[in-house]
């Protein structure tokens, strides 16, 4: 069907052409018969519509493009040459209308010859360009599609990491229940379910409804809080427009599991704040926790390199993070446009 298309417009424009310049001879004052359009509108562009067609689809394929150079130009100059004397005798047979002009004056052979000369390389000048636009584009586009199926590899790739990385941390705070012999374990259990549903079935398309993507934050919430046997403070606040709007999945948690990883979660007096402001284009994410004592690294590993690759592949020149990693807090805000 593509091919097909190339045809169509081929033909389209060299019928547009030759008619607008038969249209053009008709505006002259001298009377024109069908021999002569045949002659000089149809004959002729014929023949240097076949040169334009041979260097196009043969001579620049399997010699310039291959880099023989010498070849390319012999032959060339021999077809310019052989196209010359060739037009030159269909000339002579239509002598009335190729070579004698209005005052009878006959144009001599080599006049005739430099100036089809120049009109051969005009045609092959054309082709060449229309042949080397085309393939500027071509490999343009090729070059797109592989640098497009590059990032979606490595966004496949990063999302691939999450689930494990999730699961790894999420099983280590249900290990924990269950070795405490807690009571909460079955509902720990529930509520993993419900999460791993959502990043199993839910987040396959490049973008989800943040509604759902908040929810997923919330439960993973909830499941900490088990953790922590309800022990666990959290001041969380969703302000702002969160309907018909939508997220790349998987983006804030990262952020969150941080905070209860590397964070002081147990004592009221320095919860971890966390706070989602949603406008119609922008959405502002915030959260800030206390760090242990004993632990002064919060940078996060995989989970915020992850992240990070993450914005910079969805997110180009749209988002703006912003971490600040004090002595006692740990804070990271960071806005994106929807």
């Amino acid at each position: 069907m593509k091919s097909r298309w190339q045809i169509f417009w081929h033909v389209f424009f060299w019928v547009v052409m030759i008619s607008f310049l038969i249209f053009i001879s008709q505006l002259d004052e001298k009377k024109i018969d069908v021999n002569e359009i045949l002659v000089v509108f149809v004959l002729f562009p014929f023949i240097n519509i076949t040169l334009f067609y041979i260097n196009y689809l043969i001579l620049l394929p399997r010699f310039f493009h291959k880099k023989r150079y010498t070849v390319y130009v012999i032959i060339i100059a021999i077809i310019v040459v052989l196209f010359g004397l060739g037009k030159y005798g269909i000339g002579l047979i239509f002598k009335q209308y190729v070579l004698v002009h209005g005052n009878g004056h006959v144009v001599g052979f080599g006049t005739y010859f430099i100036g089809t000369a120049f009109t051969s390389l005009f045609f092959l000048f054309l082709s060449t360009a229309l042949k080397f636009a085309i393939d500027w584009f071509l490999n343009e586009r090729i070059q797109r599609d592989l640098e497009n199926q590059r990032l979606s590899a490595e966004l496949a790739f990063l999302k691939s990491q999450i689930n494990p990385h999730f699961l790894f941390n999420s099983l280590n705070s249900i290990y924990s229940l269950a070795y405490q012999r807690s009571a909460t374990t079955p509902e720990a259990i529930l509520k993993l379910s419900e999460i791993m549903r959502y990043m199993l079935y839910e987040c396959n398309d490049n973008k989800v409804d943040l509604a759902k993507e908040l929810q997923y934050l919330q439960n993973y919430i909830d499941l900490q809080k088990i953790r922590f046997s309800n022990k666990a403070y959290i001041d969380y606040k969703v302000e702002g427009k969160i309907q018909n709007q939508q997220i790349v999945p998987l983006l804030l948690i990262a952020f969150i599991e941080n905070a209860f990883k590397h964070g002081v979660a147990n004592n009221p007096l320095t919860p971890i704040r966390l706070l989602i402001d949603v406008d119609e284009e922008h959405l502002h994410f915030y959260i800030q926790n206390k760090k242990h004592n004993n632990n002064r690294d919060a940078s996060g590993g995989i989970g915020l390199n992850n992240v990070k690759r993450r914005l910079n592949l969805l997110y180009p020149n749209k988002y703006n993070l912003d971490i600040n990693d004090e002595t006692d807090t740990y804070t990271v805000e960071l806005s994106l446009v929807l």
